[in-house]
């Protein structure tokens, strides 16, 4: 019989050596993710739903809008989902190849700095992630013909990731790519980066805007925003369990 899933409440957040004998029982479980479970209480929901840390400063009336829970994962859950990011002998993380075209994907070296080709990463017998070149004045000349094409022909593209800078939030740039997903009705989600560089009130700024602006003006757009660091390392954990889920690598225990 599977465990009933622990999460995060108003009023007790963890009782952590009861969640550490659980999660014991998942050999997958990394010992990295292992040391956060047994970070402070108001430190771990920080790290691991940093939206939900900020949520606190609104009034009740104004969480309304905000969509935190729509996928709100146990900690089973999210320990399970380290295991498909965890590299291994038999789980492999490897940059495949470098792409033009969708139909031209040769082995190159892995280009540095700002990306200019579609870079795809396979991760295990899992999935494949591909990373794209960004859209706006930096963005290749062939822009259009490559990932408009890749984005619009690729049948079996489970997800679509827009990164957006929490910093300054939607920028005309932004607004391209989704207008691009809301025309081929592809399923997208949008991921705020880089919240270690705001203040709390400013990062709550910004998700409110952007929030309204979802439930505005799209359509395709999963309604719960994603907001990550890669200098914190805060929502990563998150949004690894969100990615193994949607690609069909992890069942939640709810």
């Amino acid at each position: 019989m599977a465990a009933s899933p622990l999460r995060l409440g108003p009023e007790k957040l963890f009782e952590m050596p009861a969640v550490l004998g659980r999660l014991s029982r998942y050999q997958s479980t990394s010992q990295a993710f292992a040391e956060v479970l047994r970070l402070p209480k108001q430190q771990l929901r920080k790290l691991l739903y940093p939206l939900q840390e900020v949520e606190r400063y609104l009034v009740p009336d104004g969480r309304q809008d905000l969509h935190l829970r729509i996928f709100n994962p146990s900690l089973e859950d999210i320990a399970r989902a380290e295991s498909v990011f965890k590299a291994t002998e038999r789980n492999r993380i490897d940059y495949v190849s470098s792409a033009i075209r969708k139909d031209h994907a040769p082995d190159l070296p892995r280009p540095e700095g700002h990306t200019k080709k579609m870079n795809f990463f396979k991760v295990g017998k899992h999935f494949t992630v591909v990373d794209m070149p960004g859209y706006g004045y930096r963005a290749p000349e062939d822009f259009a013909d490559m990932v408009e094409t890749y984005l619009k022909e690729r049948s079996n593209l489970r997800r679509t990731f827009l990164l957006v800078d929490s910093v300054v939030g939607i920028q005309k740039t932004d607004n391209i790519a989704i207008e691009m997903c809301e025309e081929f009705a592809l399923p997208y989600v949008i991921v705020l980066t880089k919240i270690d560089k705001s203040s709390k009130g400013h990062l709550l700024k910004q998700v409110l805007e952007i929030q309204k602006y979802v439930n505005t003006k799209t359509q395709g757009c999963f309604p719960q925003l994603f907001a990550v660091s890669t200098v914190t390392f805060s929502g990563i954990h998150l949004l690894r369990c969100f990615i193994a889920n949607v690609t069909g690598n992890l069942d939640l225990t709810n």
